[in-house]
């Protein structure tokens, strides 16, 4: 299977990208990113893109797609609601509609976040649920994931200074939120694990799955 990847280069990207490198069935990894990764292995090829809004020079490399993980995002801190929308929804709808000429049709699976509501009052989470919904009415199988506190592991690492300090001074800790918040809790690893078998499966997994829906599907064989 061939795998499309936006957002290799942070850490949610990370996981996916392990894990689609890890599995002998996953045969090419097209890593679209504005800058190398500095990583070499067989099945990895990159992509450099400039503008993320526009992707209709890269049909080419889409071809033959079969499964798309949209991992790429950013903190809202210190953005205005029109910067965040357009890396956090026109960014993924780009993505999604530059798929749907791809036959047989990709499925396409968007990382979102606990608390994503288009209703929301608080600006991250109605972004990311409107982009949720507007992904949704596109004819592809489309998953989306919200996790809530995300372990990173095997050196992932998050982009955002402040999270990188939180995750720092939080790790020690993790043992005990996976123990009283099981459902609210995963891992950049199960992540990346949970991804590739929605794209195995035949469209029976839920269209939008927690973090111990998460968890569950990257346990199985």
């Amino acid at each position: 299977m061939k795998v499309v990847l936006f957002g290799a280069s942070g850490m949610v990207g990370h996981g996916a990208l392990a894990a689609c490198l890890d599995n002998p069935g996953v045969t090419e990894v097209v890593a679209v990113v504005r800058r190398p990764l500095g990583l070499t292995h067989p099945k990895l090829r990159e992509v450099v893109h400039d503008d993320f809004t526009d992707l209709t020079g890269l049909a080419d490399d889409f071809a033959g797609t079969g499964a798309c993980f949209f991992c790429l995002g950013t903190s809202s801190a210190g953005r205005t609601e029109a910067e965040y929308t357009r890396i956090t929804r026109d960014y993924a709808l780009a993505a999604a509609e530059a798929l749907l000429p791809v036959r047989p049709a990709p499925v396409f699976v968007y990382v979102s976040g606990e608390g994503a509501d288009r209703a929301s009052r608080t600006m991250w989470a109605r972004v990311k649920g409107t982009t949720e919904d507007a992904l949704h009415e596109l004819p592809l199988r489309t998953h989306v994931v919200r996790p809530g506190y995300i372990r990173p592991v095997r050196g992932a690492r998050s982009r955002t200074r402040s999270y990188r300090l939180m995750y720092a001074a939080t790790s020690w800790l993790y043992p005990v939120l996976r123990r009283l918040m099981p459902r609210h809790t995963t891992t950049t690893e199960a992540l990346g694990r949970a991804m590739l078998a929605l794209a195995r499966q035949d469209g029976r997994e839920p269209r939008l799955l927690t973090s111990a829906e998460v968890n569950a599907l990257a346990g199985r064989p």
